[in-house]
């Protein structure tokens, strides 16, 4: 059977199909944020089959097969790569309206041209087919992303990484920049003492400055901060259930020395120390240029059993129910109140705070930069048809939707830039609907540059990489 998606596919009306085809279509791609390896970039590794490539790694697909009843062996475990792939087509076709289904056919032909839909009888036709693709050089990592038309990418690395890959990636001649994004989650994660003395001496090693007090912590940041900056980073990203404002303020040069004693702090003390390395970090950023992200609210590793099995981020996490309004205004502010807040997106991912997120950009854009505060895209569980539209909704009724950054892959995988086209189509249907429902004009330049800032020259310009 061939496939459903077709040239109008999320296109409900004539005026979104020409916003779409256009205007939105051919524009480049700015993905700035997404945790591709730079490695695998920089040796322009070509992958040995079709599972190597899309299902390794992929929790969206896991989490989808463990719920129709496959078993860990042929998702994460020994089976062959030709097993585990045709257990994940015969999970296909029950995946209806999830998200999956879409992505899975929108990237088998784009990247393959293969318009067969992907099921049990059709699994081994199609992985031989991919797999002869991969063998030749236009399926290299590279070439990959050239063929879609990615213009940046932005990786997420650790304060410590070397960045290597993105010099010799900046040396090479590739057209696409590979940008490294400062991602300093391991600095303020107190869990474990013995974890957390053990990564301050890797940091120590990359940055040459011995670690032995809170100031000298705060240098070593610094140190990598300014690595990063000389090698292209111009965005930091933080992964967080919330921002927590501390009730009792604690010195943060006697918490260290009681993490350097091995001494477990308390839960108050660790709210402490982590707001003050935030609001440290977010002054140096601001004193770069750079763009500060936040990504708050997600539950992770819920599944104890299984994350000692399997180890952590392997589709075990959910959406969390945290407060986020007056602890992340706090925050902005305290920042703000001093004119050292950078450019900022923040990003939810408990759809109940879609207009709370959505409102609070306004209250810290104060005209000196167009779009300065952002509500970042929809993101990972609300990365779909229904939660984008909700994003933008709310974008517009709360702010100004033509402002909007646009979209971005937040994945693992090589074969995710058709997630560019998929939101583009959504926003060009969101439009072409008010057209034809008389709720905007029939203005089809005028809208047309609207799509395409969005799309595309919105990020270009905010970022200015």
């Amino acid at each position: 059977m061939k496939s459903f998606i077709t040239e109008s596919f999320l296109l409900k009306n004539s005026f979104a199909e020409k916003l779409y085809h256009d205007y939105a279509r051919a524009l480049p791609i700015v993905d700035y944020h997404n945790h591709l390896p730079p490695d695998e970039i920089a040796a322009d590794r070509k992958f040995e089959n079709l599972s190597r490539i899309w299902l390794r790694g992929d929790h969206y697909k896991w989490r989808a097969m463990r719920a129709f009843g496959i078993t860990e062996t042929f998702i994460t475990g020994d089976a062959s790569d030709q097993e585990k792939f045709q257990k994940w087509a015969e999970t296909v076709p029950y995946t209806l309206r999830n998200p999956l289904y879409h992505w899975t056919h929108l990237e088998l032909q784009r990247y393959f041209n293969i318009t067969e839909l992907l099921r049990a009888e059709t699994a081994n036709r199609i992985y031989t087919y991919a797999n002869e693709a991969l063998s030749t050089p236009e399926f290299s990592t590279q070439k990959l992303l050239t063929k879609m038309n990615v213009e940046v990418v932005c990786t997420t690395d650790d304060p410590s990484d070397s960045l290597q890959s993105h010099k010799q990636l900046a040396n090479s001649g590739f057209t696409t920049k590979v940008l490294p994004t400062f991602r300093p989650d391991k600095v303020y994660n107190f869990s474990s003492t013995d974890g957390y003395i053990s990564y301050l001496n890797t940091l120590s090693l990359a940055s040459g400055i011995e670690i032995t007090s809170y100031d000298s912590l705060l240098l070593s940041l610094q140190n990598r901060i300014k690595h990063f900056h000389e090698t292209g980073c111009r965005l930091a990203d933080h992964g967080l259930e919330q921002i927590n404002i501390p009730a009792q303020v604690y010195n943060p040069q006697t918490l260290f020395t009681k993490l350097l004693g091995h001494e477990v702090l308390s839960g108050s003390e660790q709210i402490s120390f982590r707001y003050s390395i935030l609001i440290e970090l977010c002054k140096m950023y601001h004193k770069q240029g750079w763009v500060q992200q936040f990504h708050l609210g997600a539950l992770r590793n819920t599944n104890t059993r299984m994350m000692h099995l399997l180890g952590a981020d392997s589709g075990f996490d959910t959406i969390g129910d945290f407060s986020q309004a007056s602890s992340l205004a706090r925050f902005l502010n305290e920042l703000d109140r001093t004119n050292q807040l950078c450019k900022t997106i923040i990003y939810n991912l408990n759809p109940s705070d879609n207009e709370v997120f959505a409102s609070m950009i306004g209250n810290f854009n104060d005209g000196s930069i167009r779009g300065k505060i952002q509500y970042g895209s929809a993101w990972w569980f609300l990365d779909q048809k229904d939660g984008m539209e909700k994003q933008l909704n709310a974008i517009s009724n709360m702010g100004l939707l033509s402002c909007f950054i646009g979209m971005l892959t937040d994945s693992r995988s090589f074969m995710s830039f058709p997630r560019h086209e998929y939101f583009r189509r959504i926003l060009c249907n969101l439009i072409g609907q008010d057209v034809e429902n008389g709720e905007l004009p029939d203005d089809e330049k005028w809208l047309g540059k609207i799509v395409a800032d969005i799309c595309y020259y919105n990020a270009k310009a905010y970022f200015n990489f």
